[in-house]
């Protein structure tokens, strides 16, 4: 694929025609939902009925939930139990944090299963075997370099999704991980919110679906596309911060395709997700949005 086809077929599902049709406006728009605009509160909470004493007596046995949540050193996962990978994975990096350490060797570290979930939900290492896709990390190994336990906690299956390897995550998803570190090094403060997307598509047939591959006895879900939204202080330490949305195909992705082919508005991401991300950011604080200034 050349990158004059992929720029045409990207453009068109991401930033333009696909997310449009499908009821995703941009950033500017409005009635959008942004990162930095959240609306009120109580739109988002669980609505509570004059009745709502009876909650403790109906779920006297349980709330069931889908979503599992593990602090490590240096992240924060939502993991999603029913298609065997992350939610979200949430990193904050600072120059410190990044900075070469010679007493970290990775070649010392073991993709490994998560034995904090329950073994009904866990990947496996065999559910990846010859199957054809990396376990790709979501919080990146090189971005935690502290120590060595910090890089090893990384290569657990839960920080794992299945991705494509040469063109993908041995290529311009490590372009990305490796401009966010570089960010890292500059900026005194840069957040990160990395996830899966598993976006529709529409078919010959005239309809729109979502399909995707799932891999072994485990049925881990191969996503179709992967987000990562990065907010970066300024170097200069004025409370302003550039925010940054990206979302990539997971497929093969010509080299010279450059990153900012793949921003999109921020509220795409949330829209296509179904969570707002960095709400608590204040609108006034943002400098940029995408590498354009932002004139909320």
């Amino acid at each position: 694929m050349t990158a004059k086809t992929f720029l045409v077929g990207t453009a068109g599902l991401l930033a333009g025609v696909g997310l449009e049709r499908l009821g995703f406006r941009p950033w500017s728009h409005p009635d959008s939902v942004s990162a930095a605009s959240p609306m009120n509160n109580n739109a988002l909470e669980p609505y509570l009925s004059p009745s709502a004493a009876r909650v403790g007596e109906i779920m006297k046995f349980g709330f069931p939930s889908m979503d599992t949540i593990r602090s490590g050193r240096d992240c924060i996962i939502s993991y999603d139990r029913r298609n065997r990978t992350p939610n979200w994975v949430f990193e904050h990096l600072t120059p410190q944090s990044v900075k070469k350490n010679d007493a970290v060797d990775r070649n010392l570290c073991d993709f490994k299963e998560d034995k904090s979930i329950h073994p009904y939900f866990r990947s496996q290492n065999s559910d990846y075997k010859y199957s054809g896709f990396d376990r790709g990390h979501l919080a990146a190994a090189g971005n935690h370099r502290q120590s060595q336990e910090h890089v090893d906690e990384t290569f657990y299956l839960s920080n794992m999704s299945p991705q494509v390897g040469v063109g993908f995550n041995r290529d311009k998803w490590e372009h990305l991980e490796r401009y966010v570190r570089k960010l890292a090094k500059k900026c005194p403060n840069v957040y990160i919110c990395t996830g899966p997307l598993y976006l529709p598509h529409l078919e010959s047939d005239g309809k729109t679906y979502v399909k995707y591959q799932v891999l072994g006895r485990s049925n881990v879900a191969v996503p179709t596309h992967f987000f990562k939204i990065v907010v970066s202080e300024s170097p200069e330490r004025n409370q302003t911060y550039d925010l940054e949305s990206f979302v990539l195909p997971n497929q093969r992705i010509d080299d010279a395709v450059p990153l900012s082919s793949f921003y999109v508005p921020p509220d795409s991401v949330e829209r296509a997700f179904g969570l707002l991300f960095f709400d608590r950011l204040p609108r006034e604080q943002l400098r940029s949005v995408n590498g354009q200034a932002f004139k909320g």
